[in-house]
């Protein structure tokens, strides 16, 4: 069976099980309300990855493809692909009949358009996830050939409405895509169309009456809050205001009490496409994070059991690499690294900074630095405060910073005004997709979200990226890797706290909201309410 045949027995297998008519069961209209933590600075997900944009872009726009729990591909507005035999063209059959909200026709001229002047040159993972594509081809309005100079088995995984969206030419051709007004007014293919954002309160989206899955969505109206106050956050869930909060919006103290209680429920579903880590960034062009002695020994210096009992009862599991474990099934994560202890080792951190000369005046300060927080909620307050305490013990005296998001994103990855910045970042399914942008020479894009904001530079490292991507051969690509997180524990421009395990708090009457890989950050067009 030819592989084109193959892709479209598979589409249309899963595309049955998605776009089929509502069952009796499933109920048409109501109005959703869930929680967007903290408030997005934009909604121009083609611009920033920042995860309140992801919880509400990806109902209005959409990608190639979508992906089921397994990772499986689920087709959207690409309904088959071929792969050449030598995998340097990839030709994707597109859906007809779809417009985008204003009523135009989505062709392969968004496609070609999306990928090559906007993913590729101003989305923060673009770059990486096209980076071998070098031009779309468009012989009909629905076929759009990528010809790669390499090839990238990775860029399958990296088509969804979330990492992908694509986004009309005929609104962004010819305009400053960082001042568009699709940043606060998009135009979409997907389920949902933007109707308001009163800002500090709420953005509504309501159903698409022109969808192109037949049937769906099933809810009117979806409404995503914006509640500032933890406490606040809880309650309204509590008493129904609510009935999802994701990515943290309801602190882990609060998701354990829920779960015990009748009519609600926790779930761990929907967070297997991003693969989450928690991190520290560190500026390594300023002193004394220059010297790569202080960033080891900071690592060394942190109690990760801690961090993940404590703070985010239980759920989490100890970095060990700049790669996850979840890389090993693939034979990508390499075990063993040093500095990266799942319980501190003060000792250590303080022999580490002693030989590297960084001693102590006389009141035991070794160093003096601004920490900034990721202003995503309680638990990380609550995690700079553990920092703060537990740096005081190897001589780091450091100030807690916690801003709003936009005055955060500008200090951190357009300014590099910073030290020290805890934050998460999304490996997701390949390194090449989510693990590169940290540490790549390449990838210092002053005002790009969530990449190499340390501007740290290795040209051995980035040789060996470069490999790791075009690499078919798994055995040698898992060398390659071996290598980086060699380098990387020795460097450590970075310093992977714990591998986040989310959770969703939900409403028992909100049925079949974890049906994507993407969860929260999907589509939400098969939600439906038990009312």
């Amino acid at each position: 069976m030819s592989l084109r045949k193959w892709a479209a027995a598979a589409f249309c297998t899963l595309g049955l099980a998605l776009g089929a008519a509502p069952a009796d069961a499933q109920k048409a209209g109501g109005t959703f309300v869930y929680l967007v933590q903290p408030e997005p600075p934009s909604l121009a997900s083609f611009l920033s990855t920042s995860g309140p944009i992801g919880l509400v872009a990806p109902k209005i726009y959409d990608g190639l493809f979508d992906y089921d729990n397994d990772l499986n591909i689920v087709p959207a507005l690409a309904e088959s692909y071929d792969v050449s035999e030598d995998g340097k063209t990839v030709t994707f059959s597109l859906r007809h009949g779809v417009n985008w909200h204003d009523g135009e026709p989505f062709t392969s001229a968004d496609v070609q358009f999306t990928v090559m002047s906007v993913l590729k040159e101003v989305h923060p993972r673009g770059p990486n996830s096209f980076r071998e594509v070098t031009s779309i081809d468009t012989p009909d309005d629905y076929t759009a050939v990528f010809n790669l100079a390499n090839p990238a088995p990775y860029m399958l995984r990296a088509l969804s409405g979330y990492e992908s969206p694509m986004v009309p030419k005929h609104l962004l051709d010819g305009t400053d895509l960082r001042s568009s007004d699709l940043a606060t007014n998009p135009v979409g293919t997907g389920a949902y169309k933007f109707v308001e954002w009163k800002k500090g309160q709420y953005i509504r989206l309501d159903k698409n009456e022109n969808y192109w899955k037949a049937g769906l969505p099933y809810i009117e109206r979806i409404v995503g809050r914006f509640i500032p106050d933890a406490s606040t956050r809880t309650a309204a869930m509590e008493n129904g205001e609510v009935m999802y909060g994701a990515y943290g919006a309801i602190p882990n103290i609060d998701a354990v009490r829920l779960r015990d209680m009748d009519g609600f429920s926790v779930t761990t579903d929907g967070y297997s496409m991003i693969n989450p880590m928690a991190l520290i960034e560190f500026n390594t062009t300023k002193a004394p994070f220059d010297n790569p002695e202080i960033r080891k020994a900071i690592s060394l210096a942190i109690d990760r059991e801690f961090l993940i009992q404590n703070i985010w009862f239980g759920y989490g599991k100890p970095a060990t690499s700049a790669l996850s474990t979840n890389f090993a099934p693939t034979g990508l994560y390499k075990a063993g690294l040093p500095n990266y202890p799942a319980n501190a080792d003060v000792a250590g951190a303080i022999a580490m900074l002693d030989a590297a000369g960084i001693t102590p005046d006389a009141n035991g300060i070794r160093a003096t630095a601004v920490l900034d927080l990721i202003p995503y909620g309680e638990d990380w307050r609550r995690a700079g405060e553990y920092m703060k305490q537990a740096m005081s013990e190897i001589g780091i005296s450091l100030e807690i910073r916690y801003e709003d998001v936009p005055t955060w994103l500008k200090r951190i990855y357009a300014d590099y005004d910073f030290e020290m910045n805890i934050n998460y970042f999304y490996q997701l399914p390949d390194p090449v997709l989510g693990v590169h942008r940290h540490y790549g020479t390449d990838q210092i894009r002053q005002g790009t979200h969530f990449v190499n904001s340390s501007r740290y530079s290795n040209p051995a490292l980035d040789a060996l990226l470069a490999a790791g991507a075009q690499e078919a051969n798994a055995t040698k690509r898992a060398e390659i890797y071996g290598e980086v997180q060699d380098i990387l524990a020795e460097d450590m421009p970075v310093a992977n706290l714990f591998e986040m395990q989310f959770l969703t708090v939900y409403n028992e009457k909100l049925k079949d909201h974890a049906t994507s890989a993407l969860g929260a950050y999907g589509p939400f067009d098969r939600v439906w309410l038990d009312e």
